[in-house]
């Protein structure tokens, strides 16, 4: 017998370190429970930052081909606050709004995100675009 693979050693290790479940089973339930996800978010001891920020929802906009609208935030100093980041298609180019949102966590972030219509995000897509 040889000796053990790093590697095998390191993930060993990290396993009994941090248990986390299968990704099976930690997308299904995020899938079940979305609001657990974000509500585990706003208490983590080290939350997202403006050079890391996180996907907090995804939105479709249909037009002259579709455009995706994804939402992301992140903690700052005393709140959460975002941007939204438009992609047409799968492969486009992406389009960033300046951060314009401020909640007081990731939960009422994204309901703010999903309280605009149509005709508010298309007028957040034409502000972000060249």
């Amino acid at each position: 017998m040889g000796n053990p693979d790093p590697l095998e050693l390191l993930l060993e290790f990290c396993e009994r370190l941090l248990p986390l479940p299968p990704l099976e089973i930690w997308r299904a339930d995020l899938s079940r429970h979305p609001d657990g996800h974000l509500a585990d978010l706003a208490q983590a001891p080290a939350p997202p930052t403006a050079d890391a920020p996180v996907t907090l929802a995804r939105r479709l906009l249909e037009g002259e081909g579709f455009w995706s609208v994804t939402l992301e935030g992140f903690r700052d100093a005393d709140a959460w606050r975002g941007r939204m980041v438009f992609r047409k298609g799968v492969e486009g180019r992406t389009h960033p709004t300046a951060v314009i949102f401020r909640e007081a966590d990731p939960l009422a972030l994204r309901a703010r995100f999903r309280s605009f219509d149509r005709a508010s995000l298309e007028a957040f897509l034409r502000s972000a675009l060249p």
